[in-house]
């Protein structure tokens, strides 16, 4: 009896384990003629803490990888650009020296090491989101100590030393912003420097700034002031606070709006772009990683939704100044284990999407949400930082944003049967069923359209047979070339590659060429191909395995 009672509950264990293995249906539709409006390209911004990184081998060639996506398009904002030291880069430091003292307390200008980061941004088609910080040494309240001892694993606190004061004399904080802004307009032109964004500091509502609210809008201002004597029509905004941003943001808002600029005497302080950042929080569950994409989405509701309680503010461009799964680009460990493979590409492609949503939710102008993922030079291959490449092997999730760049033009109306609602995805992630849905646009005859296969649990699962509808197509349409690109553990990624090769301390050449090849865009083996079109419209029916990422491009013909 118990023998048999043992067979039946093994049966139905066995077959639960093949439902739950066996692929689902999963049916999406493009209303071709249903368009949306004008495709936002907010992914085009990109930071680090580490701004030496930019002119050594391997952060140069990302440099170029990045301005190839959108060539002049591309914006890089990163810590560190005024703060004190020799330039040698460490985790989370950097340095330009760009403002040292005589004994007399005169100022020294030096701007050779921020020229040479400028110079490797523009050479490769990308531009600067100015951070006006942090504090120099010989400007600190409390220079001492000045460089910070952290390394992963420490408490991040350990990071915030002498750089993170206010001024000893705003007039020399405002003059220096000045300076460098008049310097820029000599190396690289009125025209030129009219497009970038200039703002001060990072997140001031947390440790970076250990000054006051009231310290604050008088730093900012006098940069702004400082900028703009240079610059008459500078893009200038803020004020890139942690999260969103809580009542520091608000105070800062009211400042902005309403009140005395501590530099100039006048009422306000121009704000043409607004920023705050919006961070997930992944965690280890079961020895498996689950991902936060809901405390992600959480915080950028919670930022529209202030901007847009400012009616001054409902049309002022929004730039998400770090958007990520995780808050420490830096930090290694359990949690950060995503970061490789195509969890963190997936996960992009997921949360993109809904940033558009949210945006259209509360009527917002969204411009922007900034990527803090760089390259972490001379480090031990795939070593679980936050990246976009490593040892000069773009990961998966640069591919997320290569496909991005195939899209433009308006964006149009997708539905799917497995897409998880955007209020669900708010509450409580993605912890039941997959997000398996599409972002879509039409630029004239080519349709680009973007499928993921997402889940907050880093755990195998069952396959998407997805069946694709193109709907209300042009009536003199007859067929059209789909190309298929794709992301998975097979395409487009050289981390998977690695460990097939044994996880390989020192690649050789061979090896080396071998995976620069894997992590390019590729498409699957019959892509691209030539698809008919019946009573204007088309379909198509492909497999994406769990944390896959697809775009397929239709050209009319």
């Amino acid at each position: 009896m118990i023998r048999a009672a043992t067979c039946l509950l093994l049966a139905f264990c066995l077959n639960v384990a093949s439902r739950a293995s066996e692929p689902f249906p999963v049916e999406i539709t493009v209303q071709a003629d249903k368009e949306l409006g004008p495709l936002r390209q907010i992914w085009r911004f990109f930071g680090a803490d580490e701004p030496n990184y930019a002119y050594m081998k391997d952060g140069k060639r990302l440099i170029g990888q990045l301005g190839d996506l959108k060539e002049g398009d591309i914006y890089f904002r990163t810590h560190n650009l005024m703060t004190t030291g020799d330039g040698s880069p460490a985790l989370k430091w950097g340095s330009t020296n760009m403002y040292t003292e005589d004994d007399d307390g005169n100022p020294i200008y030096d701007w050779t090491l921020v020229d040479l980061i400028f110079d490797t941004y523009l050479e490769n088609g990308v531009r600067p989101y100015v951070q006006m910080g942090f504090m120099p040494e010989a400007l600190s309240t409390n220079p001492t100590p000045y460089k910070h001892e952290w390394r992963p694993g420490f408490r991040y606190e350990k990071v915030y030393t002498g750089w993170a004061y206010p001024p000893k004399d705003y007039e020399k904080w405002g003059e220096l912003c000045y300076q460098w802004a008049k310097h820029c307009v000599e190396r690289y032109g009125m025209e030129e420097v009219e497009k970038w964004y200039w703002q001060t500091w990072n997140e001031p509502n947390i440790g970076y700034w250990q000054g006051t609210l009231e310290e604050f809008n008088k730093l900012h201002d006098y940069a702004i002031a400082g900028v703009q004597r240079a610059i008459p029509k500078a893009r200038v905004g803020g004020p890139d606070v942690a999260g969103s941003g809580g009542d520091f943001l608000l105070g800062f808002f009211d400042h902005c709006l309403y009140g005395t600029n501590y530099a100039t005497g006048e009422n306000g302080t121009q704000l043409d772009f607004v920023s705050f950042h919006a961070k997930g929080h992944p965690k280890v569950v079961d020895g498996r990683i689950q991902m936060g994409i809901a405390n992600q989405l959480k915080a950028i509701d919670n930022g529209f939704r202030k901007i847009a309680s400012y009616p001054e503010l409902k049309d002022t461009p929004i730039v998400i100044g770090e958007s990520d799964p995780e808050g420490c680009a830096a930090c290694q460990g359990g949690m950060f284990t995503y970061r490789n493979g195509t969890v963190y590409s997936s996960y992009t492609a997921a949360s993109f999407v809904r940033k558009h949503d949210l945006a259209d939710r509360h009527g917002v102008n969204l411009e922007g949400a900034l990527t803090w993922a760089f390259t972490f030079e001379d480090q031990a291959y795939f070593a679980g930082f936050r990246q976009l490449a490593s040892n000069g092997v773009p990961l998966p999730v640069l591919n997320v944003f290569r496909m991005f760049s195939e899209m433009s033009g308006n964006r149009i109306q997708t539905s799917s049967t497995s897409e998880v609602d955007l209020q669900e995805m708010i509450d409580v992630g993605v912890r039941q069923h997959p997000d398996v849905a599409a972002f879509a646009s039409r630029d004239g005859d080519r349709l680009s359209i973007m499928v993921w296969h997402y889940h907050d649990d880093d755990l195998e699962g069952p396959v998407a047979e997805v069946s694709l509808t193109l709907d209300h197509l042009p009536s003199d349409a007859t067929k059209a070339e789909l190309t298929h690109y794709r992301i998975d553990e097979f395409h487009s990624n050289a981390y998977d590659l690695w460990l097939r090769m044994g996880q390989p301390v020192a690649p050789n050449e061979e090896e080396y060429a071998e995976l620069q090849t894997a992590a390019e865009l590729a498409t699957l083996e019959e892509s691209p191909e030539e698809v008919s079109l019946e009573n204007g419209a088309a379909r198509l029916a492909f497999k994406l395995p769990r944390q896959g990422v697809s775009l397929i491009v239709f050209d009319l013909q």
